[in-house]
Formats: structure tokens, sequence, C-alpha cells
């Protein structure tokens, strides 16, 4: 048999452990005081002012930080820059599209709600549209038919009312305090005269040029009668069309700022057209009574002003001053503009903020620099559109800006 060795009970058998040396001879010291190691240290950027590796200092620690800010504002801004001279230089070469279409939607605008109405009743949409578009357009027409046949009608007694107030106001500057001579007057008349004979050639020109502004006026024309047409009869549609060219994430912000836009773009036609008529009545009114000639005209001409906010009512009021003041003298030249100061505050202070709201309010300011850059960019019309796309762009961008804490509005019809 082989022997048993057996251990005795009284000793007991310890296991060997193995101790692993630490690479740091310090770590031993820090795991014993529960203290984490240090990171290394990052390499620190050098200070303002001192020299690199090649002995110069770095360009981003000798720029001040104020000029940093300035130029990476700056670069931004001639981006935006650039973009918006493009956009204004491509406008500019198909100037005639734009406004044809700009001329669309705001007649669009303003006979909508009666191909509503129209088909509340039971209307046919398309007959709806077209008898719309028809009776706008035939008392468009009328309208300018009218003010041709009274000029026309009164060309003849305008040229000797105008001939007699010449006359008139060459004695009152004789006997004025301002010390004009008889011969002076006729230096300056024969200057005139001359300047007149010597610019034939810039005359003919300009006539020439008219044949042309004469054709681009009937393209712009056929153009802003069908594209109303089509508005009237399928605007949501093209709406929801034109929402297909904007990014995916922007849409839904988009379709919600398209009806306020719509709306306010209706209120401003609405409530200009109303301030217009309203202007037109009432000086019109007050020139008739004064007996001054082309009495209509000239408030047909008010109205059409009217569109062109500020700029419009000064240019139609002083037409109508000088031509009461050359064919009834300075006291009816007074009264009338008495007459046209009065309805121009009362445009300003009640008619506007009553009809127009604070919807579609504009700032005096935001309507002379529409306004005049409107009319460098694509001259009268440009001036016309200015302050509508300014009105619309205030309200979307104000939806976009605030889509999140306002509340949901309904959709016009």
């Amino acid at each position: 048999m082989p022997r048993v060795c057996r251990v005795p009970s009284d000793r007991q058998v310890r296991p060997v452990r193995f101790r692993k040396r630490p690479e740091n001879p310090d770590a031993g010291q820090e795991r014993a005081g529960n203290q984490p190691s240090a990171p290394p240290p990052a390499p620190s950027s050098p200070p303002v002012g001192v020299p690199s590796a090649s002995g110069r200092p770095e360009p981003v620690s000798v720029v001040p930080w104020g000029i940093r800010v300035g130029a990476e504002v700056g670069w931004r801004l001639l981006v935006l820059a650039a973009i918006l001279w493009v956009l204004i230089r491509v406008i500019s070469v198909v100037h005639l599209i734009v406004l044809s279409f700009a001329a669309a939607l705001l007649i669009t605008a303003l006979l909508q709600p009666t191909v509503t109405r129209l088909q509340r009743h039971r209307v046919p949409k398309g007959l709806a549209t077209a008898a719309t578009a028809l009776c706008g357009f035939v008392l468009l027409g009328l309208v300018g038919w009218f003010v041709v046949w009274q000029v026309m009608d009164s060309l003849d007694d305008l040229t000797d009312q105008l001939q007699n107030g010449v006359d008139d106001l060459k004695r009152w500057l004789l006997k004025s305090p301002f010390h004009i001579t008889e011969a002076r007057l006729n230096h300056l008349s024969d200057k005139l005269g001359d300047s007149i004979g010597s610019s034939s050639d810039q005359l003919t020109a300009a006539g020439l040029h008219g044949v042309t502004v004469l054709a681009e006026l009937l393209t712009g024309v056929l153009l802003t009668v069908f594209s109303t047409l089509f508005l009237l009869y399928d605007g949501p549609r093209i709406w929801k069309w034109t929402l297909k060219f904007a990014p995916a994430p922007a849409r839904s912000a988009i379709d919600g700022a398209g009806p306020l836009a719509w709306r306010t773009l209706t209120s401003y036609v609405h409530g200009t057209v109303i301030v217009a008529f309203i202007d037109a009545v009432c000086i019109g009114l007050g020139i008739y009574i004064l007996d001054v000639p082309l009495a209509l005209p000239l408030a047909v001409v008010i109205f059409a002003a009217a569109f062109v906010p500020l700029v419009g009512a000064v240019a139609s009021g002083a037409l109508a001053v000088i031509v009461a003041f050359v064919t009834q003298g300075v006291f009816t030249a007074l009264l009338v503009l008495l007459i046209v100061l009065g309805v121009q505050q009362l445009e300003g202070h009640v008619l506007q903020p009553f009809i127009l709201g604070r919807a579609v309010r504009v700032h005096p300011l935001g309507v002379i620099l529409s306004v005049a850059a409107g009319g460098l960019i694509a001259g009268i019309g440009g001036a016309v559109v200015a302050v509508p796309l300014v009105a619309v762009a205030n309200t979307v961008a104000g939806h976009l800006l605030n889509r999140d804490t306002e509340s949901p509005q309904e959709a016009p019809e």
C-alpha cells in the first residue's frame, strides 16, 4: 500500500500571492491616498505678442477681438449684398414679367371676394371667374377711356386758359417785389424756346421710345389679364405647386405664412381702394365747386395716384394746385391747396388707421424707402407694388419668427 502523508491540522497552507510592480514608482502612493492621477498637460497656445517657433507672433493672437468680430460680420454682409444685387439685376432684366405678375396679384386680391360670393350662390367656378374678370377689366377700360375723352374734349379750352395763366403770372412777376424786369422775362422766354427747338432730335428719339413703351405696355396688359384669370380660377393649386420648390423642413412654416400673407394683401388692396375713392371724391368735389377745369380727370388721377402712398398723394395734389393756379389764379390755388392738405390729414389720421388697421401698417420711413427703391428698380410700377410687398414681407417675417408662440389662426377662403 502507498504511504499517505498527512499534514498536521494545526498548520494551514497559505496561498502565495504575486504583486505586480507598478510602472510608475509614485503610482502606489497615489493609489494609497485615493487621489486620481493628473492628466498630461495640454499644449498651451502662445500668449499675445509671444513669437512662435518661426520667431514671429501668431496672426490670430495679434488681431484684436473687435476686429475679428467685425470681419466675420462683414464678409457675411458682403455675401448677402452680392445675392441682393444679383436678384435686383435679374428683376430689372425681366421687370415686365415681374410687374405683370405683381399687378395680377393685386387685381386678384381685389376680385377674389366677388368670385367667392358667386360660388356661394351656386355659380360654377369657371363662370364666376370669367364674369368677375370681364367686369373688372371692362370697368378699368371705361375709366381710362373717360379720362382720355375728358382731357381731349377740354384740351382747347385748357390751352387758352393756360396762356392766360402764363400772362397773369408774367404780370404778377413784374409787379412783385423780386425786381424782375420785362426784358429779363422775354430773355427767359426766348431761351426756353431755343432750348425746345434745339432738342427736336431728342423729342423724335423720345417719340420712338414711346412706341417701344406702348408695345411693352400692351404686352404687360395681356400678361396681367391671363395671369389674373389663372390666379382667380386655380390660385390654391398654384400655391400648393409653388410649395414644392421650398425645402422640406420649411414647407409647413411657409404654408402657414401663405394665408396670412394673402389676407394682408387683400386687406391692403381693399383698404387702399376705399381710401383712394374717398380722396378722389373729396378733392374732386372741392375743385369742381371752385370751377377748376378738368375736375373729373383730376379726380381719377388722384384715385390712381393713391396707390403710391405719400408720394402719389403729394404729386396728384400738386397737379391739382398747378391747374387751379394757371386757370383760376392764386386765390383759387390756395383754396385747392387747403382742400388737398385737409383731405391728406384726414387720410393719414383717420382713414388709414381705421380702414387698413394695424395688420398692414408700415412706418412712413419704410414707405418712403420702399417706394424709392421700387421706383429705382422698376419705375412707376415698382413704386406701386413696393408698399404691398413690404407689408406682406412684414407679415410673413413676423409669422416665421413667432410661429412657436402664436396661436393658430383660421386660414381665409
